[in-house]
């Protein structure tokens, strides 16, 4: 593990505010103060004590599809919108969970499905192509969508083991 600790930084605009560019590989460690802006890409941002953030801005993904299996990368965002109204139950596969995810760490998600005046929902689990079964606010799954509306379904899968999930499950209706 390398670590990279910073002691002082200088602003040399005379801005009051420091400007700093970093390539490195390995973890960072220290404390920033202030305003960081800019792009900040990892593949892995932890933090041991309090962290603070103004906003997070999700990207949504949108899909016309209407049919056959839904493959949600984990790895490609946290939103997908079906904005096409869907014409047969479905399968939602998650993939890329285990190799992404370390034991004891949770993500989660949201589905939302279009339904006109045929209402079909997600029906089938799945997590890594390895069926699961949910555990669903209010106890029961549901057994079809709702007519005319949004169904946004939310998922937050737990990693309790090498290729062992727990999966928390809602889904609400917006009409």
């Amino acid at each position: 593990m390398s670590t990279l600790e910073v002691d002082t930084i200088i602003d040399s605009a005379g801005t009051g505010a420091p400007n700093f560019s970093l390539g490195l590989t390995g973890n960072v460690t220290g404390n920033v103060t202030g305003n960081l802006t800019g792009a900040v890409t990892a593949t892995t941002i932890s933090a041991s004590s309090t962290l603070s953030l103004a906003e997070v801005i999700e990207a949504v993904a949108t899909d016309t599809s209407t049919t056959g299996t839904v493959t949600f990368d984990v790895l490609s965002g946290a939103v997908k919108y079906f904005n096409t109204a869907q014409t047969a139950d479905r399968t939602i596969d998650f993939t890329n969970a285990n190799t992404t995810m370390a034991v004891g760490e949770s993500m989660t998600f949201a589905v939302l499905m279009t339904q006109t005046g045929t209402a079909y929902y997600l029906n089938a689990y799945q997590v890594d192509s390895s069926a699961v079964t949910p555990k669903w606010q209010g106890g029961s799954a549901p057994t079809a969508g709702n007519i005319n509306s949004i169904d946004s379904y939310g998922f937050t899968i737990i990693k309790t083991a090498d290729a062992t999930f727990t999966v928390l499950a809602s889904q609400t209706q917006f009409a």
